[in-house]
């Protein structure tokens, strides 16, 4: 699959030890995730390439962090910081960043994202998004944005049919205010249903009219319908 991802039209991919990963495969995927970062040339495949690290509430975290930046830091665009609540949770990993390019001599510079998917975060979301540093873009995980308001969903990204309307209208707006304001990208996140690919672009196009300028694709046949509504008109 990384492989795949390589060779896609995917603009960005990033490679993950969090939820994809089941807790007695973390180390195995992250040794995957260097070998790919070191085996494969990504920037040549015109690819910015990213790796969504474990939360700062778990104990893989911090392994995540020195392993992925120690073995392969200078092959690396962004790393995506999952569950971040407050401002604090980015400064913890960008100080780690730091010294291990310092200790490393690495002339790149790895940035960070945030995705916003609890309470706490969308709470935090504005301070979250005035944090100096390496901070580039904010995402929208909207799975357990969902569980962590106790919401009742249908499918993930998906509408409620109770709900009138669009009952991820106000947090996404709100993210993506917060990032306007500070000069940060926003992305939403993933439309679970594959197979249905109306669903998706509609999510899409919600997402783009308030602004927001990509969305993950959790599937191959995903990825020509996110290029199809946020890349820019001639």
């Amino acid at each position: 699959m990384i492989d795949k991802a390589a060779n896609s039209a995917a603009d960005f991919v990033f490679l993950d030890i969090e939820d994809a990963v089941a807790p007695p495969d973390k180390e195995r995927a992250r040794k995957n995730i260097i070998q790919a970062l070191n085996d494969i040339d990504w920037r040549a495949k015109g690819k910015t390439v990213s790796v969504r690290i474990n939360g700062l509430d778990t104990h893989y975290m911090y392994r995540d962090v020195v392993d992925v930046m120690e073995q392969a830091g200078d092959r690396l665009d962004t790393i995506l910081v999952p569950k971040v609540g407050v401002p604090a949770d980015l400064y913890m990993v960008e100080a780690m960043v730091n010294q291990i390019e310092m200790a490393k001599g690495f002339k790149t510079r790895v940035g960070l994202e945030a995705l916003i998917e609890t309470a706490l975060g969308m709470a935090n979301v504005e301070a979250i998004a005035a944090t100096p540093g390496r901070l580039e873009a904010m995402h929208f995980g909207v799975a357990d944005y969902a569980a962590s308001n106790k919401a009742r969903t249908v499918n993930i990204g998906g509408l409620n049919p109770d709900y009138p309307g669009d009952q991820w209208h106000f947090a996404l707006s709100r993210m993506t205010v917060a990032c306007r304001a500070y000069g940060l990208r926003a992305i939403d996140g993933p439309f679970g249903d594959f197979s249905d690919p109306e669903g998706y672009m509609a999510a899409a196009r919600r997402a783009a009219a308030l602004g927001i300028e990509g969305k993950w694709a959790i599937h191959p046949s995903q990825i020509a319908l996110a290029n199809d509504v946020f890349s820019p008109p001639e």
